[in-house]
């Protein structure tokens, strides 16, 4: 496929994903691509991660069972992408709705505003449970400041790994780029935490996918403060940048911290602080400390409405590279 047909398919698949989203009618009949690789990384942790071998071992482990499962992710988006382009227009119709599979900009969107209408219709309780389907800290420990500030986190960081990296990497490297950042990225949600079971088998997961999301961490902060100023304003545009440049690197991860603050900053909320995950309390810098303390489901609704309008301007940075190479 053609340089300027990469960009058409992933233009289309950008306002597919946008319209679409993710059909719970289709995945409920068939397997999810990313169910897949998950089987695929659960298979490599049951078979090369046992308890009896020795740290070195796990980690030397680590290292081959994702290499493994890269490589096999490129193979199978280097044949998908070979098999599409025998059947020209229909090729690239098929090859954008799979892209658009690993896209999350409307279902993102619907988790996170879900979060805001529990709060407002059930209160508390309500925006506890929606929370807690998109984020993995103990739901019975926030209040509502942190209901919220939870669900405006979880937009921001996966608007930078769940929308921005897979474009970015399918925009430079096609299909087998995407299916790659995808197999690593569902890695390192499954082995590269670091417990006990993981912390050497999951290394190199979590390392390379640090790697592989830093330009999009980055890119979002861009992509951020140009949706607030489409949405917000200048004011809360230059915000959102500098906030990003003063307290992204606050977070315990290298990238997350960069669209969270630049969120942050664009929404002039706190975010991040302190949090409980599995009864452990990890304890981290407030985010945009000089913000707003008392984060409320109206500011989930603007964190939205930016987000929406970052992605706007993402897919209008696509549109222009597809005319560029024409």
């Amino acid at each position: 496929m053609t340089i300027d047909q990469n960009f058409l398919v992933l233009l289309l698949a950008l306002l597919l994903d946008r319209i679409v989203g993710d059909p719970q009618w289709l995945w409920s009949r068939v397997p999810h691509p990313v169910a897949m690789f998950g089987a695929a990384i659960s298979y490599a942790d049951q078979q090369l991660n046992p308890a009896s071998l020795t740290r070195s071992q796990r980690r030397m482990n680590g290292v081959a069972a994702i290499v493994m499962l890269l490589l096999l992710a490129a193979a199978a988006g280097f044949v998908f992408s070979r098999f599409f382009a025998l059947f020209g227009l229909a090729g690239i119709l098929l090859e954008t709705g799979l892209v658009a599979i690993f896209l999350a900009q409307k279902s993102l969107a619907d988790h996170v505003a879900a979060v805001a209408a529990a709060l407002r219709g059930e209160g508390l309780i309500g925006g506890r449970a929606a929370v807690s389907r998109i984020v993995g800290r103990d739901p019975e420990t926030l209040d509502e400041p942190a209901v919220c500030r939870a669900a405006i986190e979880s937009l921001a960081e996966n608007f930078s790994d769940g929308v921005v990296a897979p474009a970015l990497w399918y925009g430079v490297f096609g299909l087998p780029g995407l299916l790659v950042y995808k197999m690593l990225n569902t890695a390192d949600s499954m082995i590269g935490h670091r417990s006990e079971k993981y912390i050497d088998f999951g290394w190199a997961a979590a390392r390379l996918d640090d790697i592989a999301n830093w330009p999009a961490a980055r890119l979002s902060i861009l992509l951020i403060a140009a949706g607030a100023w489409i949405r917000r304003g200048a004011n809360a545009s230059r915000e959102a940048v500098r906030v990003a440049m003063r307290d992204g690197g606050l977070h315990r991860s290298p990238n997350s911290g960069r669209p969270e603050a630049a969120m942050a900053g664009a929404l002039n909320v706190q975010l991040a602080g302190p949090r409980v995950y599995g009864g452990v309390i990890v304890a981290e810098p407030m985010i945009n400390n000089p913000g707003r303390d008392m984060a409320t489901a109206a500011d989930i609704e603007d964190g939205v409405l930016v987000f929406y309008a970052s992605c706007m301007v993402l897919t209008g940075i696509v549109f222009g590279l597809f005319l560029c190479f024409l």
